[in-house]
């Protein structure tokens, strides 16, 4: 039985406990890499499109480490630059196969990123797992989870609110909250089989 999405952000702040100071520097390294990166109208765009499978990967290593309470540090954030091809692939991929469902229609392109939302967890996870392979699975894994996946990530919604009232402040804690949860979220998911095969794009 799926844990419900309350107990698995209970968990998230129980394993922030004690981690909170890095956890918000951690976080807020990564989206001022993001910001940066952008800054340049011309080429920002690509920047960001080489370097963010790698930042992917390496923030899905960094939220396990701290959902699993483990030793950790904001350079984890960066190991995916060790296996960048993977990273590039599968994000290139996810990006694609989102797209292409979003040309469609809204809807489907929303399901589609939702299917697709643990591949970076599955290739932090699984260092012998290929790009294409991890979205397979990734899929596989969210048939059924969809919709609580969707459900984990409004229960961030009115914090946001309240955190815009802070200006902004808030977002420093919240943040790592909600990336911690998810990653508890991908732990609980990743122990259940896939009873269904996922399909083919």
């Amino acid at each position: 039985m799926a844990t419900e999405n309350k107990v698995l952000m209970q968990q998230a702040r129980e394993a922030l406990k004690g981690k909170w100071g890095l956890a918000i520097g951690g976080y807020f390294l990564y989206t001022l890499i993001a910001v940066l990166v952008n800054i340049p109208e011309d080429v920002g765009w690509l920047l960001w499109l080489i370097i963010s499978g790698p930042m992917s990967i390496g923030l899905a290593t960094f939220s396990l480490s701290l959902a699993r309470g483990e030793e950790t540090s904001v350079s984890k954030l960066f190991i995916g630059f060790h296996e960048f091809w993977r990273a590039f692939v599968a994000n290139f991929l996810v990006g694609l196969f989102t797209l292409l469902w979003m040309l469609l229609l809204i809807i489907p392109g929303i399901i589609a990123a939702l299917a697709y939302s643990q591949t970076f967890f599955i290739l932090a996870d699984d260092k012998a797992i290929g790009a294409r392979d991890a979205i397979r699975k990734s899929k596989a894994m969210m048939d059924g989870n969809k919709w609580k996946f969707f459900l984990l990530g409004l229960r961030f919604l009115g914090w946001a609110l309240l955190c815009v009232l802070t200006l902004g402040i808030g977002f420093l804690w919240l943040i790592p909250y909600m990336h911690v949860s998810l990653a508890k979220f991908y732990e609980d998911v990743s122990k259940k089989p896939a009873e269904t095969k996922a399909a083919q794009d």
